[in-house]
């Protein structure tokens, strides 16, 4: 399972819980909704820490395998794709 789903779950769990612990405590549904979005968040800033970390890591590398990709592409519709240059080497080598 992937860092943000985790992440997102655990997000969504403690809401859920501090709903449910709102729930008896009598006052507007609107305004137990919002103290649990608010508690929630403060709460998962120090349980969730590490899937937090996780989820930033993970993306983090696809940031950067996306960015890999592009230059690669670019240079690719550009003409200097080093894939023609290592079937030049190669083809050098076979002459040679």
């Amino acid at each position: 399972m992937s860092a943000a789903v985790k992440y997102t779950l655990g997000r969504i769990g403690l809401f859920v819980v501090v709903v449910a612990a709102l729930w008896p405590v009598d006052m507007d549904i609107f305004l137990k909704l919002i103290l649990a979005l608010l508690f929630s968040a403060a709460v998962s800033f120090f349980l969730l820490k590490g899937w937090r970390d996780e989820m930033a890591e993970e993306m983090a590398a696809a940031a950067e395998r996306r960015r890999v990709e592009k230059e690669r592409l670019r240079s690719a519709l550009a003409g200097d794709d080093q894939a023609d240059d290592a079937t030049g080497d190669r083809a050098a080598d076979e002459k040679g």
